[in-house]
């Protein structure tokens, strides 16, 4: 199920949309015409799935993530805590309070939904992530800006979008969701914590401020009036 989102107003910038259809699994290979970053989400499940006792994160110089419970001081390899003796995640906000499998999940393949306004799918795909207790970023195209970046993001005029990790997926499709969200870790049962609050929606296209216009120059000062002669004393001399 999807929404066609208008043109812009005076024209398209984005290129011509690619072939809708559904992407391939994550284990064979990514949708690379999507423009999001170049790699599997199958390819590194397998360090997703931190253990229960991970203290540690490892992230290799060539992006590869591993979980362990023992701290490393040698090696190439940058070295985070991932908890501390209190059991707390040192994360961002919106995930720190999240259990385990799911904070492991949304830090790995961070889900964001693309969406439009007045478009029905698209609240059918927010609701879909909520049912299924999915934390998740929102990027709205509202304007026509934002419906220029929807282009060069998404590749076709065609909402919802869902980004898990570095996959797209086109149109709300609750199967093929289930499955890309399974693949990356996220629980079918609903977890979040009740005190858990979503991120507020974002334009999809960037908002630079606007230079104020430079100020006029002004005016050169009036020249002072020249002080006013005094005449000379009557010994002859001046003041």
């Amino acid at each position: 199920m999807t929404y066609r989102l208008k043109p812009p107003s005076d024209h398209d910038r984005g290129g011509p949309p690619r072939r809708p259809g559904r992407p391939p699994h994550p284990a064979l290979r990514l949708c690379t015409a999507c423009g999001f970053a170049a790699a599997t989400l199958l390819a590194g499940y397998a360090h997703a799935q931190a253990p229960a006792a991970a203290l540690y994160k490892i992230v290799e110089p060539d992006g590869r993530i591993t979980y362990t419970d023992r701290p490393i001081t040698s090696g190439p390899g940058r070295v985070t805590a991932v908890n501390d003796k209190a059991g707390t995640v040192l994360l961002d906000d919106t995930t720190a309070a999240l259990p385990l499998p799911l904070r492991t999940a949304a830090s790995r393949f961070p889900v964001t939904l693309f969406a439009a306004t007045d478009c029905v799918p698209c609240e059918r795909g927010r609701e879909f992530l909520r049912q299924r207790g999915v934390p998740f970023r929102e990027r709205l195209a509202s304007t026509d800006a934002d419906r220029e970046a929807w282009q060069r993001v998404v590749g076709a005029p065609e909402a919802p979008a869902l980004a898990i990790g570095g996959q797209l997926l086109r149109g709300f499709a609750p199967d093929a969701w289930n499955e890309y969200l399974d693949v990356a870790g996220y629980p079918r049962d609903a977890r979040l914590p009740a005190s858990y609050r979503a991120p507020p929606p974002l334009p999809l296209a960037e908002v630079r401020p606007v230079a104020p216009p430079a100020a006029a120059a002004s005016a050169p000062a009036d020249s002072p009036t020249p002080a006013e002669a005094v005449p000379p004393a009557a010994s002859g001399i001046r003041f």
